[in-house]
């Protein structure tokens, strides 16, 4: 029999090096601050080449090495490590959070909100993945359903759907056809989030979580910068190593949608959620992909005890470097709020600065931070208007639909959730994690509460 080579795996993303990651690889480089002056005549000659042929693939790999060895330009702005002693280094001052002890009850109700929340945010949001802004806009319009207030509906034509890329084969998306939520990456990575804290309690590491991955999710249930390390840590590239070895997805948004459970699991205590989400994140990310995970979770930690969401972002960003992108990008959105501006106007700002066209700003973690904020700042508490306005603008919609609808789920409590949004779940989550493949979102939430009990115990 014959040895497979690589090019048999052409046609899966994220598991060899194409033309994308070079030009994905470049740009991270450049907003890294790093000077790429002395490698950018072989970007421009690599991805000009066939990189099928083996000797072409060999070549991109060595400039995928040579790129992280790269030094920073002088006068670099940001400070951005990626070790938590480092990360700590560089915080701001703490946000005083309302001291507020919470009943076994209150918790319960808390922590179904936000996975409630999550649930129906993601759904909303799993419609729309990949299409553009302009093309979500056209199919509501077609069906006046423009702004988007609800679920996505199959009330359109095939011809319209194709043409604005919607797959309406899939009815269970859709407003007609939800009888629960389906699997989707986000909701796979809250799940594993509880399965690695039940396994080995608060004091697991970066280790534990690679072993989680590798025993316990198939590899094609994760993508781009999770997909890379993946392949890294079966080849026996270790933590922290592995985020960065090849990786030029290293700031993208997994890491952030991989967040929620470990804010669950700290109620009221977002370093300790950050620190949590610190350890996950390190397998697959670097700075700000570490940071935006850290962030997610002392928010969503944050949000047990504060009803203000804008508070919770504080106390989020208070658990990263305040001299990081991420700060700088979320700091903008809470100024634009300040100043007064609308919506729309501030969408239409964020447009300026990241295009939803180019994959690495389509999938990456500031701009998808920046909208989740504008979502929970402009929804002003409303469920359904929160995570409509984190769908609306296109980008990363399931992600942006589940972490704001996770953050607004845990502030208002699932009694003050919406029907609407919530019953047709039917209290049931899919997801391809072994040993969680069908679960009830309330028995998931009971857990969340026991596992509270072994983390602050």
């Amino acid at each position: 029999m014959s040895i497979p080579t690589r090019r048999n795996w052409s046609n899966h993303p994220w598991l060899i090096v194409d033309r994308g990651m070079l030009e994905i690889e470049r740009r991270q480089c450049v907003e890294e601050g790093r000077d790429i002056a002395p490698l950018e005549q072989e970007f421009e000659e690599l991805t000009a080449l066939d990189l099928l042929r083996e000797e072409n693939i060999s070549r991109a790999e060595a400039l995928l090495d040579a790129a992280q060895v790269l030094p920073l330009k002088p006068g670099y702005p940001f400070r951005e490590p990626s070790d938590l002693e480092g990360i700590r280094r560089e915080r701001p001052a703490a946000v005083a959070l309302p001291p507020k002890r919470l009943t076994d009850a209150a918790l319960k109700e808390k922590a179904l909100g936000a996975w409630n929340g999550r649930a129906a945010g993601c759904l909303l949001g799993k419609p729309a993945e990949g299409r553009k802004s302009a093309q979500i806009e056209k199919y509501l319009q077609a069906q006046n359903r423009w702004p988007l207030d609800r679920y996505f509906s199959l009330a359109a034509s095939q011809e319209l759907a194709r043409e604005c890329g919607f797959n309406t084969g899939w009815k269970g998306l859709f407003e007609e056809g939800i009888t629960c939520m389906v699997e989707d990456d986000d909701t796979n990575y809250t799940a594993t989030g509880l399965a690695i804290v039940e396994t080995w309690g608060r004091d697991f590491t970066p280790d534990h979580v690679a072993r989680f991955w590798l025993q316990n999710i198939p590899i094609f249930h994760v993508c781009t910068a999770e997909r890379v390390a993946y392949k890294n840590l079966a080849d026996c590239v270790p933590p922290p190593e592995s985020a960065s070895f090849r990786n030029c997805y290293r700031e993208w948004i997994g890491a952030q949608i991989r967040a929620d459970f470990f804010g669950y699991v700290n109620p009221g205590n977002p370093e300790l959620a950050a620190e949590f989400a610190w350890r996950d994140a390190c397998i697959s990310h670097v700075k700000n992909g570490i940071y935006g995970e850290m962030w997610a979770a002392a928010m969503i930690a944050a949000a047990y005890v504060t009803d203000d969401a804008e508070e919770a972002i504080r106390a989020g960003l208070a658990q990263i470097p305040g001299k990081c992108r991420l700060a700088e990008g979320v700091s903008r959105i809470l100024a634009q709020r300040r100043d007064g501006l609308t919506y729309e106007e501030t969408i239409a700002d964020l447009r300026t600065r990241w295009d939803e066209y180019k994959a690495h700003d389509w999938c990456h973690t500031i701009s998808n931070a920046e909208i989740v904020a504008i979502a929970l700042l402009w929804g002003d508490k409303d469920f359904g208007k929160t995570i409509c306005m984190a769908v609306t603008p296109g980008f990363d919609t399931d992600c942006n639909g589940a972490t704001a609808g996770s953050v607004l789920g845990m502030i208002l409590g699932a009694r003050n959730l919406p029907d609407y949004w919530i019953k047709p779940l039917n209290d049931t989550l899919l997801t391809g994690v072994a040993g969680y493949h069908k679960v009830s979102l309330t028995a998931m939430a009971d857990k969340t509460v026991e596992l509270i009990k072994r983390v602050s115990g």
